[in-house]
C-alpha cells in the first residue's frame, strides 16, 4: 500500500490529483459524484475536500456542492505559457492579492477613491476590488469585483507594462491598441513615451481613456526578484483635483507593500539562490529588464 492508503499503489498525492481532474470541466460537483468518479471512498473523499477547501484550491457552495477555487480559476482563464512574463502563476498571484487586501481597504478609506489590485493578463489587465462596505480580512480572493481592462486604457495597466520586458510591450502593440473613448492612446509612439516617464516617476496615469469623465493613477509593486508583481489604481470622477495628496498616500502604500511581497519569496540570481528581502525604496527594474 502507498501513503498508507486502503487502496494498493495509490498515493495521496494520486487521489489529489484525481479530485482536481474532476473539476477540469470547471462544473460543480457533489461529494457522492466526486467519490464516484475517483473510485475512493466518500470518508476518505470528505477528508481531501476539506483539505482542498482549506488551500482554497477548491470552494464548497451553499448548496454543498463543490467547485474550482480562485486560484485554480485563474490558472484555467489564463492561455499564456508559464514562462511568459505576464503570467502570474496562481499561488504567487493568490499571495499578493492576500497581502493588497488591507492596503486597498486603507486606500480607499483614506482618499475617498476607489482602489483596485492591477495584474497583467496578456495585453490586458485583471483588475481586483473590494465590494462597497466590506471588511477586508473576511474577504476572500474569489469575493472581489473583478473586470478586464486594455491594458494600454489603463492606469494600472500602464503602470505594469512600464516595467514588463520589452517583448511584452511589443506583443501588447502587436495585438493593437484599439480606442476605449476618443482620448484612449492608440499610437504606439506615444504610449512608448508614456511608459518611459511612467518608469522615472513611478506614476501611471489614465484621464478619460478608458471611461469618459474618470481619471485614475496607479504604482507598481515589485517583488524581491526586481519583478513587477502587480499595481494598485486609485480613480474617481474628478481625481485630478485632488491628485499630490493621493500619488503621496499610494506611493507610500505601494512602496509598503513591495516590501511585503518580497519577503514572501525566493529568487536565483544566476547560479546562487538566495532570499531576498527589500529594506528600503523598491528595486528599479531598469538595472534587470532594458527599457521598452
Amino acid at each position: 500500500m502507498a501513503g498508507n492508503s486502503i487502496s494498493p499503489g495509490r498515493t495521496v498525492t494520486s487521489k489529489l490529483s484525481a479530485i482536481l481532474l474532476v473539476f477540469g470541466d470547471g462544473g460543480e460537483h457533489t461529494l457522492t459524484e466526486i467519490a464516484r468518479s475517483t473510485k475512493l471512498p466518500t470518508t476518505t473523499t470528505h477528508r481531501l475536500l476539506t483539505e482542498l477547501v482549506a488551500w482554497r484550491l477548491l470552494e464548497r457552495t451553499e448548496d454543498l456542492r463543490y467547485r474550482a477555487g480562485f486560484p485554480l480559476r485563474m490558472m484555467a482563464s489564463n492561455n499564456l505559457k508559464s514562462d511568459d512574463f505576464s503570467y502570474a502563476p496562481p499561488l504567487y498571484a493568490q499571495t499578493v492579492i492576500r497581502k493588497a487586501l488591507p492596503v486597498l481597504n486603507e486606500l480607499s478609506s483614506a482618499t475617498r477613491n476607489e482602489a483596485r489590485l492591477g495584474m497583467l493578463r496578456g495585453s490586458d489587465v485583471l483588475t481586483l476590488q473590494l465590494p462597497t462596505n466590506a471588511v477586508a480580512e473576511y474577504v476572500h480572493a474569489e469575493g472581489l469585483l473583478q473586470s478586464v481592462i486594455p491594458a494600454h486604457a489603463a492606469a494600472s495597466g500602464k503602470a505594469l507594462l512600464a516595467f514588463s520586458p520589452a517583448h511584452v510591450v511589443n506583443d501588447v502593440i502587436a495585438a493593437g491598441l484599439p480606442p476605449i473613448t476618443r482620448h484612449t492612446i492608440t499610437s504606439p509612439d506615444i504610449l512608448r513615451n508614456d511608459l518611459s516617464l511612467i518608469r522615472m516617476t513611478q506614476l501611471a496615469t489614465s484621464v478619460n481613456e478608458f471611461e469618459l469623465d474618470r481619471s485614475a493613477i496607479a504604482h507598481p509593486i515589485f517583488d524581491g526578484g526586481g519583478r513587477v508583481a502587480a499595481a494598485i489604481e486609485l480613480s474617481n470622477r474628478d481625481l485630478r483635483r485632488e491628485l499630490e495628496p493621493a500619488a503621496g498616500a499610494l506611493s507610500v502604500a505601494c512602496r509598503s507593500l513591495s516590501r511585503q511581497v518580497a519577503t514572501e519569496f525566493h529568487w536565483t540570481e544566476g547560479r546562487q539562490a538566495h532570499t531576498t528581502r527589500i529594506s528600503g525604496v523598491a528595486p528599479d527594474p531598469r538595472r534587470r529588464h532594458r527599457p521598452t
